[in-house]
């Protein structure tokens, strides 16, 4: 194929405009006039100005990919590892959240991460901040309700398009499943829910957080069968972090509570004083002479 021609005749430069729009070049865009003002100032070499403009590009791509992939994730906002109370789940190794927000141990490979504790105990902020520092290292995830997934599950097989539905949960790199122990004993619910662990065995990773142990779950799945072969599924690749410590709601409930209770007694006491006479509460400065020169304040001295 022959090389077109690209004399200076051919070019028209005030299209620039137009053609970096047709080539969808956003940040090349935005930056080529005042890059180029620098590079004539400067003296670049044109191969100098050619790769700043295309590293300018990739960044705002990557930009814009992170902040998509963030919308399309639906984690819950304000949960981090930065604000995370690794101190109220001692349990819990620092060590080994990094390395599970790093991703690539374990979702390359397809394994799971299951979180177990009682309510309040930091699973959904755990998980949130794990996905969100996935998100920053390139991965897509997603983040629902069990209960939410199981329900859209559902519509799609009344509308004979569960398959697809559970094909285009595909394209995220790990899917996140809040609560869920919450799902109702229910064979609609949990046959769907039971195809979705399925299909993504052994090929894209899960994490689930749930308040009732495998032994529990029998609540949830109503044949014993079909128990067996989820837990199966889910533990054969898995890291199970367990956090039973007590509910940080209720923790953060009860020193509330202990100090609105230390607030009022303070206040109350505050008042009691504040009832007394003042002869009662600063003892006159005559009274404190009268004592002073009473015999009864002078010492007794004895010869030796």
């Amino acid at each position: 194929m022959s090389r077109p021609s690209v004399t200076p005749v051919q070019v028209d430069t005030n299209r620039l405009p137009l053609l970096l729009g047709e080539l969808r070049v956003p940040a090349i865009s935005r930056f080529w006039s005042e890059i180029a003002e620098r590079s004539d100032r400067e003296g670049w070499p044109a191969v100098r100005f050619l790769a700043t403009l295309a590293e300018m590009e990739v960044a705002e791509r990557v930009r814009r990919r992170h902040e998509r992939h963030l919308a399309e994730a639906h984690l819950p906002p304000d949960k981090t590892l930065e604000n995370f109370d690794f101190d109220h789940v001692p349990m819990l190794s620092r060590a080994r959240v990094a390395a599970l927000a790093a991703g690539d141990a374990w979702l390359n490979k397809g394994e799971n991460l299951l979180l177990f504790g009682p309510p309040g105990s930091g699973k959904t902020h755990i998980s949130a901040a794990i996905g969100r520092a996935l998100i920053e290292a390139g991965y897509r995830v997603l983040f629902t309700r069990t209960t939410d997934l199981v329900q859209r599950l559902q519509t799609a097989r009344q509308e004979l398009t569960l398959e697809a539905a559970i094909t285009k949960l595909d394209r995220y790199d790990l899917l996140m499943l809040d609560d869920f122990a919450y799902v109702r004993k229910d064979q609609a619910e949990t046959s769907v829910l039971f195809e979705l662990i399925g299909k993504r065995y052994e090929r894209r990773s899960m994490l689930i957080t749930a308040n009732q142990p495998f032994a529990d779950w029998n609540k949830i799945f109503p044949d014993p069968a079909m128990t067996i072969a989820t837990v199966d599924r889910l533990v054969h690749h898995a890291l199970i972090l367990e956090m039973n410590v007590q509910s940080y709601r209720q923790k953060a409930a009860t020193t509330r509570k202990n100090r609105a209770t230390m607030k009022s007694v303070n206040q109350k006491a505050a008042a009691q004083v504040a009832e007394q006479p003042l002869a009662t509460q600063i003892p006159l400065a005559s009274d404190n002479l009268a004592r002073q020169s009473s015999p009864q304040a002078q010492p007794n001295h004895h010869p030796d």
